[in-house]
């Protein structure tokens, strides 16, 4: 029994952040019924890259263990079906525009009518209220004006996207803990609530030491590359052999990181040993540091600073993460078993649960394979009906 065992998702969003998000509700044991559109499906199922019987490997990555069911939503009576499975859901979650919900009659207060215990999370670009409310947007638009792009990259270059779609994710996460706060909220007296989650407010979340440092210093902070703006030294560095690592250190590491280096001349400044300090002199420790690093072999120089205590990591490749011994260990990787594309690698859910263990890796469902098992279980439909519905274009 996983922990969420007995809870029912009916999930309307499409691409990435509601995805993610349901997926994770699904491998904590949540049943999650995902709605598509009748043969097309939810729209990264067409994403690169394409695996050899047709399916998608994006659509793969944020899909796992759910049940697909195809609704017109558009036609009056698969609207009608979906207003009955939403009324024996615990969670619904969407990211269509503001208002596009209601006018299908699925939007929270029309459902809560008659599931008053609904937990109803709206995931957009802009939120429910607001000027751009009504705006479309993307990872990058949101990394763009969310001044998160702004800020990555080095301070001679142009600014730079993350390299992970970084507004997508956190959304996700954002979903899942807005899910769950709303479960927690109906315990008090059963009632559900509509959660307004708008990807431009997680961004802009995210700049919380950015907006210290600008609420502080009135100071608008900039590119630093791989630089921490407050710690000197925290930094990539690259060695002589061409390797990279990072290197952050605080002042208890500031000794012991220049006695490997051989720098005595900056140990022996009393200045140096506080990271103010540091800071102030950070042009010359940052020299010092990469001439010294640059003559020094990769491998040895890492075992060297993490025999001394010193925080230092290798930077790793994708690949060179899942084969690092630690990664195995831990089983971050598994795999699925596909009715068309045979086994396929996954990442786990990084969660554990003492009393649960490790959640199960689930298979992405093919388009609409759920669809007839789910109306009749959940609404009670006949083959007849049902045939009718799929004749009619309905599912």
């Amino acid at each position: 029994m996983q922990p969420l065992s007995g809870v029912t998702v009916l999930d309307f969003s499409r691409v990435l952040a509601g995805p993610m998000a349901t997926q994770i509700l699904a491998e904590l044991g949540a049943e999650v019924i995902k709605v598509e559109r009748p043969s097309i499906g939810d729209e990264s199922r067409c994403f690169e890259p394409q695996l050899p019987h047709g399916e998608s490997a994006y659509f793969f990555a944020f899909n796992r263990g759910k049940r697909s069911v195809t609704l017109n939503l558009k036609d009056p009576r698969g609207q009608e079906i979906a207003r009955g499975l939403a009324r024996k859901a615990d969670i619904v979650v969407e990211n269509f525009l503001p208002g596009t919900m209601d006018k299908m009659g699925l939007g929270y207060d029309g459902l809560a009518l008659e599931n008053p215990g609904l937990v109803y999370v709206s995931s957009t670009g802009f939120g429910q209220t607001g000027p751009y409310s009504a705006r479309k947007g993307y990872d990058t638009i949101f990394q763009a004006l969310s001044g998160i792009m702004w800020l990555t990259g080095h301070p001679d270059g142009p600014p730079a996207k993350a390299g992970i779609p970084v507004c997508d994710l956190t959304s996700g996460l954002w979903i899942v803990i807005a899910a769950l706060t709303g479960l927690a909220g109906r315990g008090t007296d059963g009632r559900g609530c509509h959660l307004d989650l708008a990807m431009m407010d997680v961004q802009t979340s995210l700049l919380a030491l950015a907006a210290a440092r600008l609420f502080a210093l009135d100071e608008d902070p900039v590119r630093s590359g791989t630089e921490h703006p407050g710690r000197v030294p925290s930094a990539a560095f690259q060695s002589a052999d061409g390797g990279w690592l990072h290197i952050s250190a605080s002042d208890q590491h500031w000794l012991p990181l220049c006695r490997v280096l051989g720098l005595e001349e900056l140990s022996a400044d009393e200045a140096l040993r506080s990271n103010a300090g540091r800071l102030a002199g950070r042009a010359r420790v940052m020299e010092a540091l990469r001439e010294a690093i640059a003559g020094r072999e990769h491998g040895p120089l890492v075992e060297a600073l993490r025999a001394v205590k010193v925080p230092v990591g290798k930077m790793n490749t994708v690949r060179e993460v899942f084969d690092d011994p630690h990664m195995l260990a831990r089983g971050v990787v598994g795999s699925f078993d596909h009715p068309t594309e045979g086994v396929f690698p996954a990442l786990r859910t990084p969660l554990r649960v003492s009393n649960a263990g490790s959640p199960e890796i689930s298979t992405p469902p093919l388009l609409g394979a759920d669809t007839e098992s789910i109306l009749k279980e959940n609404l009670g439909l006949g083959e007849a009906e049902i045939a009718e519905l799929r004749t009619t274009g309905v599912i």
